[in-house]
């Protein structure tokens, strides 16, 4: 395959708050037009090149880079998401209009190729792919805003390719790709597991219920070394009304989180907890707050914003907590979920107090916060972008929820996103499909097949488990499942991903193994799959 994007492109646009102008080649690889200037450089020694912004005047909002090509076979492309999979990932022909955030696969029938941004981009960066060629989109704006950046130059991506040849998968040239976009994952010392009450209890619970259930989970998980992760999800915070936010303090039926803590370890577990960082019921001043609705939507572009989410994820580091979730973030930024997002990741009509930096840049300060204020304890982002994350975050909900309640919505939602994240795993962060919530809810014979294909994939497994409703076979089941996951495994492989967009082939450990994800019960049990409000 012969597209390169090292080749001089064959057009280069920025918008402005004046529209969009056509920049026109200059020396030493620039485009430029009046104001605003784009530097593409390729440094000799690595198979990567960075681009760089300068506007000194005018507000820019988009970089657009377009290089004109007519590939020579029919093709088929693989592509990202802004932030966690909806079911909808998978391989599939041209399609104009299809974004594909940070990277894109293609694959001509002999050989695959791949072309990315590296993580920690200074801007949201999508790509399109026509029968004429491949645009890349850069969104440099800071919230609604322009991004205004004196006279500051911005190095807003860096793109890197891979090609993989006659004698490699599709699968390994994805995985060598991730591997380049990354070049220092920040990865958990050893695998994690354990339980998660949310998709039984629903926001429903207590001190004395997650007592319970990390002695189960810690039953469960008898004579194994490395010991399980009890997290406590949504409902332990003061909330009440449409907002499930802060303050972060416990509430009636959680007085004393520190105390909670101690006794999850005392019952065997490692204790973990969630939060939705950036909305609050507190009252906070003005300048943090950059709207409201049914609580206070705070603006991390300002220092004393970060502040106060450096001292939440502190204060549950020293309460005891050895994990922490944290959700949210690309919502409460964006205001809108991924696969609504297309081309454009930004919905809302509000600025950001720092319009100096994008707000690519306002979510990795975000995310460095987290990580440094967390301190050992390990961080997983739930509705946040992993292609920011990556080099921070231990472990990344990779797809959109599953179900306690209906077996559809876990095998669109689960299946789905670990085979197609499957190759951003170990290579970016720790990639975790979701809970298996076992409950008398979803039939029994798709959950324990879904058990034991995250079980024994090398990613992390939870399980949220109703224990009242539970049999002799399924806590066995679990027992089996969890001894599987503690235990470091070669990452899965999903051998029917190219065709299929719930693989049903898996080669795991070097065994193939087929999993059926639809049957009698599926079929009788509707389409209906909301979750609750999220």
């Amino acid at each position: 395959m012969d597209f390169n994007i090292f080749n001089s492109p064959s057009l280069v646009l920025a918008e402005t708050e004046q529209g969009w102008e056509k920049l026109m080649p200059a020396a030493d690889s620039v485009w430029s037009a009046g104001h605003v200037a784009v530097t593409m450089k390729q440094r000799e020694t690595a198979a990567d090149m960075g681009l760089y912004l300068e506007s000194t005047k005018l507000a820019v909002h988009t970089i657009r880079i377009r290089w004109n090509h007519r590939f020579a076979k029919p093709v088929t492309l693989f592509g990202d998401h802004w932030e966690r999979g909806y079911g909808d990932m998978g391989w599939s022909g041209l399609q104009p209009e299809r974004a594909m955030p940070w990277y894109f696969m293609i694959h001509d029938g002999s050989s695959t190729a791949g072309f990315g941004v590296k993580t920690g981009a200074g801007s949201m960066c999508c790509w399109q792919v026509d029968a004429d060629g491949v645009t890349l989109t850069a969104d440099v704006s800071s919230g609604s805003q322009g991004v205004t950046l004196g006279k500051r130059i911005l190095k807003f991506a860096e793109l890197v390719q891979v090609h993989g040849g006659e004698n490699m998968t599709p699968y390994e040239t994805t995985r060598m790709l991730c591997s380049s976009m990354c070049e220092q994952p920040v990865l958990p010392s050893v695998p994690v597991y354990g339980g998660n009450n949310w998709y039984y209890a629903y926001g429903k619970s207590s001190h004395h219920r997650i007592v319970e259930d990390s002695r189960f989970i810690s039953a469960m998980a008898e004579g194994l070394t490395n010991r399980p992760f009890m997290v406590i999800d949504d409902g332990w915070q003061i909330s009440s009304g449409t907002c499930n936010g802060g303050p972060w303090i416990g509430n009636r039926g959680f007085p004393d989180m520190a105390g909670l803590a101690d006794e999850m370890k005392q019952a065997g577990v490692r204790p973990g907890i969630w939060c939705r960082p950036l909305l609050t019921q507190e009252k906070v001043p003005e300048s943090w707050i950059r709207y409201t609705k049914g609580g206070h939507f705070l603006d991390p572009s300002c220092p004393d914003v970060l502040e106060y989410v450096a001292d939440t994820m502190s204060r549950m580091n020293e309460w005891g907590y050895e994990l922490i979730k944290h959700d949210f973030s690309t919502f409460d930024l964006f205001g809108q979920w991924g696969f609504q997002m297309k081309g454009k990741a930004h919905a809302l009509p509000y600025a950001l107090g720092d319009t100096t930096r994008t707000t690519a840049e306002i979510v990795l300060d975000l995310y460095r916060t987290i990580a440094e204020a967390s301190k050992d304890s390990l961080i997983i982002g739930c509705n946040t972008i992993g292609h920011l994350a990556a080099g921070l975050f231990e472990i990344q909900r990779t797809g959109d929820d599953t179900s306690g309640r209906s077996w559809e919505r876990t095998r669109r939602m689960g299946v789905n996103t670990l085979a197609f994240r499957m190759p951003q795993h170990g290579t970016l962060f720790s990639h975790d499909a979701d809970c298996v919530g076992i409950t008398s809810g979803v039939p029994w014979e798709f959950n324990r097949q879904w058990l034991d294909l995250l079980a024994n994939s090398g990613t992390p497994l939870f399980v949220s488990v109703d224990q009242k409703e539970l049999s002799l076979l399924q806590k066995r089941e679990v027992r089996q499942a969890f001894e599987a996951a503690s235990r470091p495994l070669p990452a899965a492989e999903p051998l029917d991903w190219m065709y299929n967009s719930c693989p049903s082939l898996w080669k795991i450990a070097g065994e193939v193994r087929n999993y059926s994800w639809n049957g009698e019960a599926v079929l009788g049990a509707g389409t209906r799959d909301h979750e609750w409000w999220r």
